[in-house]
């Protein structure tokens, strides 16, 4: 196969590169070829027709901003794709945030009613709705908490690690109470691989979570373990606006076992030593 990935450089970007070497040749424009947020369709689609690749995956996206740069990143990509790229399989990442509220000790099933709470998880739902409504295969990956190997400060378990990296002897997070679903990312990019790879594909959407959810407390305790860090841990302010509604989410993960014959291989543990190795 040929692939085109866009956001290669990225925290989920890179181990996807690495995953999908291993079913094509893939080519990683950067953004000195094309930006996918502020570019042109037209540049894009000439990029397309130049590369002529069978499938095209979108790891580009914003987590912050305001209301228009996430509609930008997310959603208005995702519209870009389609109109450009309709030719190639199209793949993107979504987010679990499109879901909202979760009634807690659920487990959240791609057909489960999406009601986001903010700006953000609307921004990913408009993008998959895009996707699901469009006469080319397209298929956008619900991420629910990827965490592992380069885990960027915008999350809360990198914040944690840079500071105690930093050898504060008290650190400080927001609330820390919520139940999160934590994958790996390396299990992510083996779901895209799966999915880019698929000979068919039963369904447009498809949860990456790991199908288990623990507080955000037990998961910076396991980090403080592995880091050795006996210091403060304070919990104060809000949580970020995108999430601080949801107090539970679980990813419900069946069916791209079914679809796909796809599961986590990474635990809790393995994932959040992982970021302190390489942190």
């Amino acid at each position: 196969m040929k692939i085109v990935l866009f956001g290669s450089s990225g925290f989920i970007g890179r181990h996807v590169r690495a995953a999908l070497r291993d079913v094509g040749e893939v080519i990683c424009p950067g953004r000195d070829r094309h930006d996918l947020v502020r570019g042109p369709t037209a540049e894009l689609a000439a990029l397309v027709r130049a590369e002529a690749p069978d499938a095209v995956v979108c790891c580009v996206g914003a987590l912050t901003g305001s209301a228009e740069e996430l509609v930008r990143a997310n959603t208005l990509v995702a519209a870009k794709l389609l109109e450009a790229a309709a030719g190639a399989r199209l793949v993107r990442l979504g987010s679990a945030g499109e879901y909202g509220v979760v009634p807690g000790g659920q487990s959240v099933t791609e057909d489960d009613r999406a009601e986001p709470v903010g700006a953000y998880g609307v921004s990913h739902l408009a993008g998959t709705r895009l996707f699901e409504l469009a006469d080319a295969p397209a298929v956008s990956v619900r991420v629910f908490n990827p965490i592992g190997a380069g885990q960027p400060a915008e999350n809360v378990l990198g914040r944690a690690a840079a500071q105690m990296r930093a050898g504060h002897p008290e650190i400080t997070l927001g609330p820390l109470a919520a139940y999160r679903d934590f994958v790996d990312v390396r299990d992510v990019a083996s779901l895209v691989q799966r999915v880019v790879a698929a000979a068919a594909l039963p369904h447009r959407v498809y949860n990456a979570g790991s199908g288990r959810a623990v507080t955000v407390r037990e998961a910076v305790a396991a980090l403080a373990r592995h880091a050795g860090y006996t210091g403060v841990v304070r919990e104060v302010g809000a949580g970020p606006p995108r999430s601080a509604a949801v107090s539970w989410i679980r990813a419900d993960i069946s069916r791209a076992g079914t679809d796909l014959g796809w599961a986590p291989a990474y635990d809790l543990d393995a994932s959040i030593k992982s970021i302190w190795d390489e942190s």
